[in-house]
């Protein structure tokens, strides 16, 4: 055997390191940049602090020696290991499409596997950036055993670290399922596709003609499906939101969240939500109004922004911390709760509760959408579930009730009831079993049937139901509601109660899990 000197072994160490940094071919570089993609490591950088980057499993090559691919390029199409963004760590893995398609083998499986398991056991969240082509078909099963060992883990830290799937580029088959189970989707219009089934075998078995974009682009994700939680113009778009969104989430869920100065006034009234509701409550506005009025420096990251639109989700900070908002939509619907409502809010709820996120409920909710779609398709399952995920939830919860609070749908929205710590109302606020009409027409149906100008009778009777009814006080006498508040005062008193819920501790029954209904 040969003597080679020290020098001689670090001059191969750097070659066998630079064939792995470039290990994709000159022309597939060149699609994936025509295609107006970045290259996997063009991501991580842009992602990362700069320099933080340690890479794992560089030099790992594949070693399915019969399964007729003769190439053995270092990395195997995945790039794994962890860094920082804005000085907090975080593990990730980058799919490269220029080595094998960034199709998974059960070498790129184990790459995963690693860093997963890294993660999960450091309490640092876990972001995958997907860009490949599913399972690599030469390898057969194993590539499907290396699936699941990404789904298993995937529930291992299901709500112990957050995790976040960024799709910059195909993602199908059984590849969709990892993300799915994730805490939250990004995907890049007209760049990523995300399907069990691409439109060629659902025009085979169905007949359907549809494109890509149509069955699994962003848009139809986001507004359709529900599945894609943002949606960005471009890749850096989508990467600086991501960065926007670890900003309110803490490591781990053990870890506080995190908490920054602001230039917002901890005391700051907001006398412009006095003027801010119409005269006539069947009138809408803007909620989003309401909740960016309130916030340190009206800034609201919304989760799910094009689907299930009468119900508003997403981020804020209050005096510096993180809070998560949901709040009924009067602008679509009028502002009712139905099917997608229910899921959106729900899993918003579970995944602020997961995460030590206090929740903050802005209430405007006329009930439960009627028809008969919505009781086919099972609205009283999935309105269980936002019931579920709030009775489910320890951390803080504060209710604010703007105007209607109407029925089942009211007892939903975090009331007292359901374990809400505090319950705030503003002088508009309309706490009853039902709206003054419908209610009018059941309690005085005789009467009505009976009087000569029944249309006349009903307006009075509805004028005199709205005066004992559609107001906090009646509520208030019986302490459903904590206290009725000045608007201008929202802020500071949001402020207060999360202050004084700060050291909140709730013991949970012992079991494995309660049974959402699902």
């Amino acid at each position: 055997m040969a003597d080679y000197s020290m020098a001689d072994r670090i001059d191969d160490l750097r070659r066998r390191k630079e064939e792995a940094i470039n290990a994709g071919s000159e022309r597939a570089v060149e699609r994936q940049h025509e295609k107006g993609k970045l290259l996997a490591r063009e991501r991580i950088d842009y992602l990362l602090d700069p320099d933080s980057f340690h890479e794992l499993d560089m030099l790992v090559r594949h070693r399915a020696h019969e399964s007729g691919i003769e190439e053995r390029p270092y990395t195997d199409g995945v790039i794994t290991g962890w860094g920082t963004i804005d000085g907090r760590k975080v593990f990730l893995f980058a799919q490269d499409f220029t080595v094998f398609g960034g199709a998974l083998g059960e070498v790129f499986a184990e790459k995963i596997h690693k860093i997963m398991d890294l993660s999960l056991s450091v309490g640092a969240p876990l972001i995958g950036l997907n860009d490949g082509a599913g399972a690599r078909i030469q390898e057969g099963v194993v590539g499907l055993d290396g699936y699941g060992g990404i789904f298993w883990r995937n529930v291992q830290a299901s709500g112990v670290v957050p995790q976040i799937s960024v799709i910059l580029g195909p993602c199908a088959g059984g590849a969709v399922y990892s993300p799915a189970m994730t805490d939250f989707i990004f995907m890049v219009r007209e760049k990523s596709h995300m399907f069990i089934t691409g439109p060629d075998v659902v025009k085979t078995v169905t007949g359907e003609e549809v494109t890509l974009e149509e069955l699994g682009g962003a848009s139809s994700h986001s507004t359709k499906s529900g599945v894609a939680t943002f949606v960005g113009e471009d890749e850096k778009q989508v990467l600086d939101e991501v960065k926007n969104l670890l900003s309110y989430l803490p490591s781990n869920n053990l870890a506080e969240v995190p908490a920054f100065d602001v230039s917002d006034e901890r005391n700051r009234l907001c006398p412009e939500l006095n003027d801010l509701l119409p005269e006539s409550s069947n009138q809408p506005y803007e909620m989003r109004e309401i909740i960016q009025t309130v916030v340190d420096d009206g800034e609201f990251l919304e989760y799910h922004s094009s689907w299930a639109t009468n119900i508003v989700c997403g981020f804020s900070r209050l005096n510096g911390k993180s809070v998560g908002i949901v709040g009924n939509q009067p602008m679509r619907f009028a502002g009712v709760l139905d099917i997608q409502a229910s899921e959106k809010a729900a899993r918003f709820v579970r995944t602020c509760d997961a995460f030590n996120i206090p929740i903050i409920t802005f209430v405007d909710v006329p009930g439960f959408l009627p028809g008969v779609d919505q009781e086919y398709g099972g609205i009283i399952r999935h309105g269980a579930k936002l019931l579920y995920a709030y009775c489910e939830a320890t951390v803080p919860r504060i209710q604010l009730i703007t105007r209607k609070a109407y029925g089942g749908a009211y007892v939903v929205m975090d009331s007292k009831s359901v374990g809400s710590d505090l319950s705030l109302a503003w002088p508009t606020a309309e706490l009853a079993v039902m709206g003054p009409q419908g209610a009018v027409e059941i309690i005085y149906r005789r009467e009505l049937q009976e009087d000569k100008n029944p249309e006349l009778k009903r307006n009075e009777l509805v004028e005199d139901y709205l005066e004992r009814f559609a107001n906090p006080y009646v509520a208030a006498e019986r302490g459903f509601v904590d206290d009725v508040i000045d608007p201008a005062d929202t802020r500071i008193r949001l402020i207060d109660g999360l202050e004084m819920l700060a050291s909140k501790r709730t013991e949970t029954p012992r079991r494995k899990h309660g049974n959402i209904p699902l």
